[in-house]
């Protein structure tokens, strides 16, 4: 985005400059799964899946990452749906949706959406695996 500062005075053009855009946007945990789990199997076996679900989730969003700056689309897409498939599973429905999207651009070869979703899917997908190390403070 070019933001377009005027001169003042005789014989001054625009001088354009580049504006630097920041997104910051939240991060929602919906705690009924991550209860469920908690009730289904204890503290110590709810975190462990936990533990799992964490480095599945960013094992999957590095796939789609790596796939997609390579050109594998279907991949790529696959990736994606999989990285949905656990977020789904652990509540963090924004990020499944999120990379529901990935795919869906992706699969559809809409190069813009699909950098703009991906965009969004690493800033989501890394605050969303920092919310729930913070949030259980673990160590796996």
């Amino acid at each position: 985005m070019l933001n377009w500062h005027l001169g003042c005075g005789k014989g001054r053009d625009k001088v354009p400059t580049l504006a630097i855009l920041r997104h910051e946007e939240g991060v929602r945990l919906n705690p009924v799964p991550l209860v469920a789990l908690f009730s289904d199997l204890g503290a110590r076996g709810a975190e462990k899946v936990l533990c799992r679900a964490m480095e599945e989730l960013a094992a999957h969003l590095r796939e789609v990452m790596r796939h997609t700056d390579e050109g594998k689309a279907q991949l790529a897409a696959r990736a994606a749906r999989l990285l949905g498939k656990v977020a789904e599973q652990i509540g963090m429905a924004t990020l499944a949706r999120i990379a529901a999207d990935v795919a869906t651009t992706t699969e559809a070869g809409n190069h813009t959406a699909q950098a703009a979703t991906m965009a969004r899917l690493v800033r989501i997908g890394e605050r969303s695996l920092s919310a729930v190390w913070d949030l259980r403070d673990m160590t796996c």
